[in-house]
């Protein structure tokens, strides 16, 4: 089984990639969207995070999100110790979800998040990388309408991520959401170049 990881930027496309993936019948799995479900189902994560936050981060029985947010990013000791919790719950559910795939004769897989770079317990899931990638004004411009947020706050964010630069050096495979090239060709060429290789 060949496990293609599919990162970028915000508002490089990468939700839009996923979807052409899921389109073609490639399981793909969500990295962001799935820890928000494990807040859900996991209560031993969700205890976890307690101990270090606090009682405050729960509402009605359930993870408030936003205050969890407002607490963690402005102190990136408790961002790192939250990551240091989540991120082996998300890899251990991953893992557990390939496995699944793999019993079910799936051939590719795609593991998407936005961090993979800045995630070292990541690495090595990968056998290809692929790089979704935008120009910036493109991509701050859909963080803007899609987040309803101005321009600093959307470089504020992206100031927190690696560099495109940075990522592409480590791409196997680039896909340009540019708006002039299709999501589509681009897709099908890297899965039949992978699918050659199973």
């Amino acid at each position: 089984m060949i496990c293609l990881v599919c990162t970028g930027g915000i508002g490089s496309g990468k939700s839009y990639a996923i979807k052409v993936f899921k389109a073609l019948g490639v399981p793909s799995y969500i990295a962001d969207q799935r820890a928000k479900e494990l807040y859900e189902t996991d209560s031993v994560l969700l205890d976890e995070l307690v101990s270090w936050l606090g009682k405050g981060i729960i509402r009605e029985g359930r993870l408030d999100k936003r205050e969890m947010a407002l607490r963690i990013f402005p102190n990136p000791n408790l961002l790192k110790k939250v990551n240091e919790i989540v991120h082996p719950r998300v890899l251990s559910d991953f893992l557990i979800w390939r496995e699944s795939q793999k019993s079910m004769g799936e051939e590719v897989v795609v593991f998407e998040s936005a961090i993979f770079f800045e995630t070292p317990i990541f690495h090595g899931i990968e056998d290809k990388v692929i790089v979704v990638t935008a120009p910036e004004d493109v991509r701050i411009k859909r963080v803007m309408k899609r987040d309803g947020i101005t321009e600093d706050e959307v470089r504020e964010r992206m100031s927190r991520q690696c560099s495109d630069e940075e990522r592409l050096k480590e791409a196997d495979f680039v896909i340009y959401t540019d708006g002039i090239k299709a999501v589509l060709p681009q897709i099908s060429e890297i899965l039949k170049s992978v699918k050659e290789k199973v």
